[in-house]
């Protein structure tokens, strides 16, 4: 479920406390928002999980955090398999990781959108981040 990512020199992990992803604004710059929701955090506004499944953002479960699309440009991500052994995949340079930015009380979180994974992934884990092909 996309456990970690690289970014320019930059290696990300979930389960950092204070891990944050890289945003892709309009005018092509770069911003940091805090990634997903720890369980070891205080009761929060936020869902548990860095993860936010496709299917679940189109029956509405997340208008309670006013999502909106976000692109997370990433150059790969870190998935482990059933054996908990660790698998790199990089991405080509046109396409990027869809997230969903959550937004309560003026904080801010992005998760990472997940879909059913392609078939020759299957292997490894059963979700897989959203991946989205840039325009050129």
């Amino acid at each position: 479920m996309c456990g970690g990512v690289q970014y320019q020199d930059h290696t990300i992990y979930f389960p950092q406390p204070d891990a944050k992803l890289p945003i892709r604004l309009r005018g092509g710059g770069v911003t940091w928002v805090t990634w997903g929701r720890r369980k070891k955090e205080a009761i929060g506004k936020f869902p548990n999980g860095g993860w936010a499944q496709l299917n679940s953002i189109k029956m509405g479960k997340w208008k309670p955090w006013h999502p909106k699309p976000v692109l997370i440009p990433i150059e790969s991500f870190l998935e482990k398999d059933h054996d908990k052994q660790s698998h790199w995949i990089t991405l080509s340079s046109c396409m990027t990781l869809q997230g969903l930015l959550a937004e309560r009380n003026g904080e801010q979180r992005v998760y990472i959108v997940t879909e059913e994974t392609p078939p020759e992934y299957q292997w490894i884990h059963d979700r897989w981040p959203r991946l989205i092909k840039l325009a050129d």
